[in-house]
């Protein structure tokens, strides 16, 4: 699968089932994390690509080695 920004947008936790988020060119499923429960964890937001933001995490990029990726950002 192939999405664009605002096509990642939709999977923010509010509009459709599935929550996404991506990193690093890669789209992932956090549906199955009770820490992006409603589309929200800590400040960061589902639906978005959180490269730049994983900067300022208390955690490695390794926290995507837990779930699947599904896609390729666009």
């Amino acid at each position: 699968m192939e999405l664009t920004r605002s096509q990642l947008a939709l999977y923010n936790g509010q509009d459709k089932d599935a929550i996404y988020v991506a990193y690093k060119g890669l789209i992932y499923d956090v549906t199955s994390s009770r820490l992006w429960r409603n589309g929200k964890h800590y400040e960061h937001w589902a639906g978005q690509d959180l490269t730049k933001e994983l900067a300022d995490a208390p955690h490695s990029q390794k926290v995507f080695e837990r779930f699947k990726a599904v896609g390729k950002l666009i």
